[in-house]
């Protein structure tokens, strides 16, 4: 399966890395590490992520990695990656999932 990075997925681990990195540069790189691990692993078993519980819509699942939510849709032969965020923050409805640039 493909893995696909949106727009907004892409500018989501930038945010975290940096936010973590003021700490810690070391860690924030190997936790940046983490979460692509997660994703690839998302895609190779596709269905393994729940249904987004504010969505209900089968196309549109997540994994967690620790308190992170890594939000993807299904499509033909890849998931696109839409949004990753910390599980404590608000989920962001109103941006998805209609953006996949």
């Amino acid at each position: 399966m493909k893995l696909r990075w949106t727009t907004r997925a892409r500018r989501d681990l930038i945010g975290i890395g940096r936010y973590i990195a003021r700490d810690d540069p070391a860690a924030a790189h190997r936790w940046i590490v983490r979460l692509r691990q997660r994703a690839r692993a998302a895609a190779r078993r596709r269905l393994s992520g729940r249904v987004v519980p504010e969505l209900q819509r089968a196309d549109v699942r997540e994994v967690l990695l620790r308190n992170y939510r890594l939000v993807y849709r299904l499509r033909d032969n890849e998931i696109h990656m839409l949004t990753v965020f910390e599980g404590h923050r608000r989920f962001p409805a109103e941006d998805l999932p209609h953006t996949e640039d």
